[in-house]
């Protein structure tokens, strides 16, 4: 069905029928349930924190022995999120997350080289959103620092951190 199809649709229904087909898809379908419980209780910080326990048990697992690293989980979040619509700070804010725990777990362990192109691939991400929602004044001394980070410790793919700062000068 085409937007138009459904704008017709949608405006021949009377006002009873389109809540009683609302609330139907709100019980049918968990998407629609989760986003209209965010539009009337965002609790933003809440999933942000939530995200970020989620992020830190992929690398420093309190229950299991190994951790798992997956870059997928943060993905998973910040997507959700952007969806959602919320606060873009909150959402830069779980980007930079993601890299700083990501960078620690780097120190700790030996990390395959497919680990260092997802982490560039997240810095190049991260950096194109903060320039996109113009957050760079908040987030630049963090940005800076794990980009040194990659420098510092010599991590083979830097150069591709040193690109994605190009579009932010």
């Amino acid at each position: 069905m085409s937007k138009r199809a459904l704008v017709k649709y949608l405006s021949e229904l009377k006002k009873k029928e389109l809540e009683e087909q609302i609330i139907d898809l709100y019980h049918r379908f968990p998407v629609v349930k989760e986003y209209y419980d965010f539009v009337f209780n965002p609790r933003e910080d809440k999933l942000v924190q939530d995200a970020k326990i989620k992020i830190s048990n992929e690398y420093f697992p309190l229950r299991r022995k190994r951790a798992k690293a997956r870059r997928s989980v943060a993905q998973k979040y910040i997507k959700h999120f952007i969806k959602l619509g919320v606060d873009p700070h909150l959402t830069a804010d779980l980007m930079l997350y993601n890299l700083e725990v990501a960078q620690s777990f780097s120190l700790e362990k030996n990390v395959p080289e497919a680990f260092y192109k997802s982490m560039g691939n997240s810095f190049g991400e991260l950096v194109q959103f903060i320039s996109v929602n113009t957050l760079l004044r908040e987030f630049k001394a963090r940005i800076v620092a794990c980009y040194r980070f990659t420098q510092d410790h010599h991590w083979p793919n830097a150069d591709d951190f040193s690109k994605s700062l190009d579009i932010i000068d």
